[in-house]
């Protein structure tokens, strides 16, 4: 969070500026917009809208959609893909709010 101090002649602080999410949040404004991921910070943000799968659980999905190919995989192997490509679909609708929550204009 950026904050600016202003200070008067004999250099006392007087006042303080702060963004409009930020002023937003301490003063428990909330967004009307359910979409909106109210509270977190611009980097926190950020760092949601570009996130990804973890190398492991993507190395593994990888792994599972190779064998697929090559012959029907069992029910375990299923379970197992189906709950992956799950995780993926609600870290792209979370990816997906972060961004449309970094548009909004302060």
């Amino acid at each position: 969070m950026q904050v600016q101090y202003l200070t008067n002649e004999e250099g006392q602080q007087t006042a303080v500026l702060l963004d409009v999410r930020h002023y937003r949040r301490l003063v428990g404004e909330q967004p009307t917009d359910p979409d909106l991921l109210w509270g977190l910070s611009q980097s926190e943000l950020e760092a949601l809208a570009n996130s990804q799968l973890a190398p492991a659980e993507q190395a593994r999905l990888d792994a599972l959609l190779s064998e697929q190919k090559q012959h029907s995989l069992s029910k375990q192997q299923n379970e197992e893909m189906d709950r992956l490509l799950a995780q993926i679909d609600q870290l792209t609708i979370l990816k997906t709010r972060a961004r449309y929550t970094l548009a909004q204009p302060l």
